[in-house]
């Protein structure tokens, strides 16, 4: 079964750091961005394994949004 995941990466002088807002504690790093995405695929298919139908369904549940703010600072 396929499910669409939020995901959130950031990048910082160590390298990657990916998590997903809807999976608490499902979160990994890595040197490239294309390492932490490939981190982050497995870090979530695992965790989902894990899961009964139940809390897929809750996980599923959940309505995650991201948005860009602009803010001016002084």
């Amino acid at each position: 079964m396929h499910y669409k995941v939020s995901i959130v990466i950031e990048k910082d002088e160590h390298g990657y750091y990916a998590y997903s807002p809807g999976l608490e504690g499902c979160q990994t790093q890595g040197d490239s961005l294309e390492e932490v995405k490939a981190n982050i695929q497995e870090a979530v298919e695992l965790y989902l394994e894990t899961l009964s139908d139940e809390e897929k369904r809750d996980v599923f549940n959940k309505e995650i949004s991201t948005m860009t703010l602009e803010v001016q600072v002084a």
